[in-house]
């Protein structure tokens, strides 16, 4: 049967119920954790008296710390042929890290708690990335991650909500809000214990030898053409710095601060419509097509926000933002899945995401010093730049990047 026949017939089966529930596990999670980081960059900056560069290196430490621990989880999976185990951990040590928030009164405290729960993050994010390959049918793959982007998207816009309407009720009572958030953190944790059931395929068999996955033959598995996603995921990266600085710029444009989760919403609400269309789209066309689409979106994005401060400007490019997150994050997951082993996808996830942990780390510092010293439109002029870096780098490699 030809391969285009092949994916008509795959595309036409439900995706596994555990997809859905490892869907709902990050919705629930997202909620929890949204809630408090759409206000967190206000909270510090009003209450604990934080400064811009202190809020871009906090952002950026947490992000990358999430990101690079990444790499030690998503080895040990491959190690013990077992995902869930580990995002079990994570995403607890992510609920477990919410009362931290509530109870912080310098700027130190805050960066615990954001430590704490980026620590859960990245231990959690391997393992469940490559339990979504290991349980997407062959030709759904875009699809089971696009769904999975969709509903942890959804949760990340329904937290902001939750916590403008909280903050209006509550008379802007940051740390009632906090507490609050632990509830559907605790949430996900049941759903994930219960709900979802680990493939025997991710599993080692029972007597079985136990690979090394960063052995130098297992690493030399991991081909040319992953490694040069990887290198193109990091310069991504580095124009893609925190969404605290959206926030940021809908303040200078007059937005009160009761309603900076708007921005949040907005961005989510359009990521979260997006990401299963697009994730879909990219079971069918051509990976480096879409992706040079996601780029450009996200220059014009840039563009925009450099312009002006202009609420209809700044909204327009915080829409787009959001647009190119729907394009551009499930894709990228999906070619890491088409260029790594099955066995060590749990490696090849830590590895990209080791990467762009140590990307975010340096783009939201920097985008930290370039505010304080040269203003905000030199912050989103200098991702604009990294994101025509990238695409020069799709453009070298076009040929040799993994098969769509």
């Amino acid at each position: 049967m030809p391969e285009t026949s092949r994916k008509t017939v795959t595309q036409t089966k439900p995706l596994p119920a555990a997809i859905w529930a490892l869907g709902f596990v990050s919705l629930l999670m997202d909620i929890s954790s949204e809630m408090i980081h759409s206000l967190l960059p206000v909270f510090m900056v009003t209450v604990l008296g934080t400064s811009m560069w202190a809020v871009g290196l906090i952002e950026g430490a947490a992000e990358s710390t999430a990101l690079i621990v990444k790499v030690f989880s998503g080895v040990l999976s491959d190690y013990w042929g077992k995902r869930k185990p580990l995002a079990v951990l994570g995403y607890g040590l992510g609920a477990a890290s919410k009362p931290f928030f509530a109870l912080a009164t310098s700027t130190g405290m805050a960066l615990t708690a954001r430590l704490i729960d980026r620590v859960g993050k990245g231990l959690r994010g391997a393992p469940r990335d490559a339990l979504v390959a290991d349980l997407a049918p062959a030709g759904m793959r875009g699809a089971a991650f696009g769904l999975r982007q969709t509903l942890d998207t959804v949760g990340a816009f329904v937290g902001p909500l939750l916590a403008m309407g909280l903050m209006l009720l509550w008379a802007n009572d940051f740390r009632a809000i906090f507490w609050v958030a632990m509830i559907p953190g605790f949430m996900a944790v049941a759903l994930l214990l219960f709900g979802v059931r680990e493939p025997e395929r991710a599993q080692s068999a029972k007597g079985a030898a136990r690979i090394n996955p960063i052995s130098k033959a297992n690493l030399k598995r991991l081909s040319s053409p992953y490694w040069r996603v990887v290198v193109i995921g990091a310069v991504f990266t580095l124009a893609r710095f925190s969404e605290a600085f959206l926030v940021l710029r809908a303040l200078q444009g007059g937005l009160r601060v009761a309603y900076t989760p708007l921005v949040l919403i907005g961005m989510n609400l359009i990521y979260a419509m997006g990401a299963y269309p697009f994730g879909k789209l990219s079971d069918r066309i051509s990976h480096t097509t879409l992706l040079v689409w996601g780029l450009l979106v996200l220059i014009i994005a840039d563009v925009l926000l450099a312009s002006s401060n202009h609420p209809v400007w700044v909204a327009a490019g915080i829409a787009l933002w959001g647009l190119h997150m729907g394009m551009t994050q499930g894709l990228l997951a999906t070619m890491v899945t088409h260029a790594a082993p099955p066995d060590l996808r749990g490696t090849a996830f830590g590895f990209f995401n080791l990467m762009s942990g140590l990307a975010m780390l340096l783009a939201s510092a920097l985008a930290g010093v370039l505010w304080d010293q040269l203003g905000a439109p030199v912050t989103f002029a200098a991702g604009a730049a990294f994101s025509v870096a990238a695409l020069a780098l799709l453009g070298l490699w076009r040929k040799s990047l993994p098969p769509s």
